[in-house]
């Protein structure tokens, strides 16, 4: 084991030492491979002293967690400015999404891949961030849908599977582009963009796609 730091210094900081090191090692790792052992040395303590700050493997990963999920949620929020329009929110939104999960991999790493398949509590840590995420979504689509057309009896229920749609397809092209060689946040957001945009834009200008009626679905099941 490497050389332990004698240096005194703040708790605070040498808690986000410890956690820098976890985070770096659950995402290329994984929970399981992790251990303790290799978190303290990369984060030049011993690992005493990690137990001693943050009790366990169990509290260290959710600690990780927490981290990681306020760090993307804040940094989304951030990256809107809600005087713009509609799809010009959106846009910000995505690139802030894609430029954090691209600048910081293990983060996203640990929230995506790692926190999600190592059951509970992990995953309800995980819910909570996606479920702040998804209700962000959900009132930067409503409150432009509903001023572009003036219908306030628009769906709740559509905007809110709307929102949900649009933050999976936001993370599983994340995992994407991460594991990429080459592919930018701006290059992601504008797949998303180009991807999600034209359904949007119709909705917000007052004409949203509907299914066919049961007559034409037997017509058209008809011909083919």
């Amino acid at each position: 084991m490497g050389a332990v730091k004698s240096k005194r210094m703040p708790r605070a900081v040498r808690e986000r030492q410890m956690l820098d090191a976890a985070v770096r090692t659950f995402g290329q790792r994984g929970y399981r491979a992790a251990s303790m052992d290799e978190i303290a040395e990369l984060a030049g303590v011993s690992k005493p002293l990690v137990y001693l700050y943050l009790n366990s493997k169990e509290d260290l990963f959710t600690a990780c967690i927490r981290r990681e999920a306020k760090a993307l949620t804040e940094a989304v929020r951030a990256g809107v400015r809600t005087e713009l329009p509609a799809d010009r929110q959106l846009w910000e939104g995505l690139q802030a999404f894609f430029t954090h999960t691209a600048e910081n991999p293990d983060g996203w790493a640990v929230l995506h891949l790692q926190a999600r398949t190592h059951g509970e509590p992990f995953a309800a840590e995980v819910a909570a961030m996606r479920r702040e995420l998804v209700e962000f979504v959900t009132q930067l689509i409503a409150v432009a849908a509903r001023e572009a057309h003036r219908d306030p009896s628009l769906a709740d229920g559509e905007v809110a599977g709307l929102a949900e749609a649009l933050v999976g397809a936001a993370e599983a092209l994340a995992a994407w582009a991460n594991a990429t060689p080459g592919v930018t946040a701006r290059q992601a957001a504008a797949t998303l963009m180009n991807f999600a945009w034209a359904g949007l834009g119709d909705l917000m200008d007052g004409h949203p796609w509907s299914p066919p009626s049961g007559t034409d679905a037997v017509a058209a099941s008809a011909l083919t």
